[in-house]
């Protein structure tokens, strides 16, 4: 009989090579993560102006929105490892092309629109192949501690990033945080090119099922199974709100508490999320995970931004960031396991790139859209406000009351976003159906 520790010694040498992949590129990950954020807040003191600021992620996004929906089937067509090679190095190359910029005092936010669509567009070729290379190295019994190292990486990269970036740039400037995101890259790249070997899945048929078709099955199912999409339509709705959030954030707290609070928070939103995946993980499987997404996302959205909105310190501000995180991984579990029982595992692919278009294409939308409201609308309407306005009691006086202002209108939105969709028939049948069972 296997001791525990030599339990975990077969499983340790069973995911060796994807274990490698992982951290290697999960360390890519943080590298480019850090130079992201650092250069979010270099266009905000460069410009002030939270549109600007917020096209940034409207031009890293679009390309995703725009291609996902073919990337899974392209994907299919290509050597995964290959392809994998490809996109992080010409990903890199925009990099590059941004250090070059900087060093000769050239680099305009107008760049960055185009390098980082650049590499948006190669994260989106590169990643479905990066989850079939996955399923290759992973024997069948680990497939469920995926998930979990998932969320990992992607909670320690939020705490890190803000961190990390915040000290470089104060202590280096921007070009030593350009160097690391590089130097990331070429460890997760040579491992990729050296150590690592994708085995090959069986072979496609002769007669390959063109992308349109591919793309017309998936919106066909999506189409019969009116639970699934109201639920797909809900979470694009909670995106629009949610990006929305992520394009004020910087222009409230920057002019009201600098850089460093901003990291602050964006950490603390990382360390939540990691809190909230261990949680997660130690729930029993609900009566229904359909009410479970509900209720959820309610209290995401009836919590952080009214407090980011009314609240003046920095406390507050974290207090918001922590209740409207805790419950998001519980959320995101349940809606995966939704999404994995109810569609067929022979189409999930095509059915879940046509998911990932409808459910994201409102994250640029909601970028562009709060950038605007902040400078547009809300900045000037509080400039305009008199000392003894009630809106400048609600939401302060000087730059950031409008985003604050901002943040109060995302509140009310996110609510009825949620409100609405709960009594949509097609989510209260399938919550009917799963507390039947």
């Amino acid at each position: 009989m296997k001791t525990k520790f030599q339990s975990a010694m077969t499983t340790l040498r069973e995911m060796r090579t994807f274990l490698i992949l992982w951290v290697t590129q999960a360390f890519s990950g943080l590298g480019s993560a850090v130079t992201s954020y650092a250069l979010v807040v270099w266009s905000y003191t460069q410009e002030g102006s939270a549109l600007v600021t917020a096209l940034l992620m409207v031009s890293s996004y679009a390309p995703y929105v725009l291609c996902s929906i073919f990337a899974g089937a392209l994907s299919d067509r290509w050597d995964k490892r290959r392809t994998m090679l490809v996109c992080d190095a010409l990903a890199a190359l925009t990099t590059v092309a941004t250090l070059i910029l900087l060093k000769t005092e050239a680099l305009q936010v107008w760049h960055l629109y185009i390098l980082n669509a650049l590499n948006g567009l190669m994260n989106t070729v590169q990643q479905p192949a990066s989850e079939v290379a996955t399923t290759a190295l992973l024997p069948k019994q680990h497939y469920q501690r995926v998930g979990g190292l998932r969320y990992l990486s992607s909670s320690l990269t939020g705490i890190l990033n803000p961190i990390i970036a915040t000290a470089m740039m104060t202590l280096l400037g921007m070009d030593a945080v350009i160097l690391f995101d590089l130097f990331t890259f070429a460890v997760a790249f040579v491992v990729l090119l050296v150590f690592i070997r994708i085995p090959a899945g069986e072979k496609p048929a002769d007669k390959q099922e063109s992308l349109l078709a591919s793309v017309k099955e998936g919106l066909a199912f999506l189409r019969k199974r009116q639970g699934i999409l109201m639920l797909v339509f809900f979470l694009a709705a909670i995106n629009l709100v949610a990006s929305m959030f992520s394009a004020t954030l910087p222009a409230m707290v920057i002019p009201r508490k600098g850089e460093a609070v901003l990291g602050l928070i964006n950490s603390l939103t990382g360390v939540t999320t990691l809190i909230g995946s261990v949680i997660a993980s130690l729930m029993p499987k609900p009566k229904s995970r359909v009410r479970v997404v509900c209720l959820t996302l309610l209290f995401s959205m009836s919590t952080e931004n009214f407090l980011i909105a009314f609240g003046r310190t920095t406390t507050v501000w974290c207090i918001g960031a922590f209740l409207g995180w805790i419950a998001i991984p519980l959320m995101s579990t349940n809606l995966d396991a939704i999404m994995r029982t109810s569609i067929p595992q022979e189409i999930q692919g095509r059915v879940f790139a046509c998911r990932n278009s409808l459910q994201f294409f409102t994250i640029p939308l909601g970028y562009f859209l709060g950038g605007l409201l902040v400078d547009v609308l809300f900045e000037p309407l509080m400039a305009a406000q008199g000392a003894d306005s009630l809106l400048v009691h609600f939401f302060g006086t000087g730059k950031g009351s409008g985003a604050a202002m901002c943040f109060a209108l995302q509140a009310v939105m996110g609510v009825l976003v949620c409100v609405i969709f709960m009594r949509n028939r097609y989510i209260r049948a399938m919550q009917r159906e799963e507390l039947e069972q």
